[in-house]
């Protein structure tokens, strides 16, 4: 049987819940908007739609799969080790959608002619199915041997103990910290970050130099062209940034917890962690209706049209035709 919670405990999943009502609605909103905005069909926003089912079900399952291990159940070890290993997949699942996002806001400065005949439908169909591939195999790795299994019964057979293998269910119990620093951080996390960053200096740069070029009163197609990629690509790399602030902070108590197994980290500061990875889900909605303008006007008219019973022609018109940002 679990232990009564404690207050802390009380107050740690009111604040768990209250991340999973703002984001699992607000990332619906954005699959929604995408869906029924035809402005918002391009690949770019497939790969946001990727994110946004990823941060739903951070919301609707790995919130809840938190708030048990928070409670600490008696169960099997590889019961436990199920509960764990969505967080792995989903955000491994987010940091291969931005390095899409990141490759495509790259390819649209870069070859601007070519790029609807580069990127397609089916290619980015492609390329997010192999995101989700990916982030099955990286986030069930554990499951597949890299896990504390073996730890703990040489822990049980030193102790002289023959019981039935039950443990106290607990993330850092079942989850090898071998694979969550040298695996998960320093191959599936840090690089993708790293090269997202570089990826966007470039499109910055590239659109700079475009800008800067000196073009006739009758040339302003490119000038409007690279003036709205610039907007989103500045809106896009906030969500990145964000992304990096919310999950380092974590990833960097996990190599402490791994180099200087001495070092006694404030449990306060885990919290905030892990406040922050989940928080993050609730973010990017927030950023696109403020930084996007596509998102902002599909908002509206799915506010106006389905709760606020009323269907706004103007705005309807307004987000078919729309081009910019």
């Amino acid at each position: 049987m679990a232990h009564p919670i404690s207050a802390f405990q009380a107050a740690y999943i009111s604040i768990e819940v209250l991340i999973a009502l703002v984001s699992v609605p607000g990332n619906i909103l954005v699959i929604w908007a995408v869906k029924m905005n035809q402005a918002l069909r391009d690949a770019t926003f497939c790969f946001i739609v990727s994110l946004a089912v990823a941060d739903v079900a951070v919301g609707a399952l790995v919130i809840p799969l938190a708030i048990i291990i928070n409670i600490g159940p008696q169960t099997e070890f590889y019961t436990c080790l199920m509960v764990a290993c969505p967080v792995l997949i989903l955000t491994e699942s987010s940091i291969l959608a931005l390095l899409a996002i990141a490759v495509d806001r790259y390819l649209r400065v870069k070859i601007p002619v070519r790029y609807k005949s580069v990127v397609t439908p089916q290619r980015a169909a492609v390329a997010i199915a192999c995101c989700w591939i990916v982030s099955l195999l990286v986030g069930l790795t554990p499951m597949f041997g890299w896990n504390n299994l073996n730890k703990m019964r040489r822990t049980q057979e030193l102790n002289g103990s023959h019981t039935e293998f039950v443990i106290t269910c607990q993330f850092e119990t079942v989850i090898s910290m071998e694979y969550m620093v040298y695996f998960n951080f320093f191959v599936w996390v840090l690089p993708p970050l790293l090269l997202m960053l570089l990826i966007y200096l470039e499109v910055f740069n590239l659109i700079r130099k475009q800008l800067n070029k000196k073009v006739s009163s009758s040339s302003n197609d490119p000038q409007k062209y690279y003036g709205k990629e610039l907007k989103i690509a500045k809106s896009l790399a906030l969500v990145l940034f964000l992304f990096a602030l919310s999950w380092l902070p974590l990833h960097v108590l996990n190599c402490i917890t791994l180099f200087c197994p001495s070092c006694q980290t404030p449990h306060i500061l885990t919290y905030i962690a892990i406040f922050l990875t989940h928080g993050n889900s609730a973010m990017n909605p927030i950023v696109y209706a403020f930084r996007i303008k596509k998102f902002r006007t599909a908002f509206l008219q799915i506010w106006n049209q389905y709760f606020c019973c009323k269907t706004n022609k103007n705005t309807t018109s307004t987000t078919t035709a729309e081009t910019g940002n």
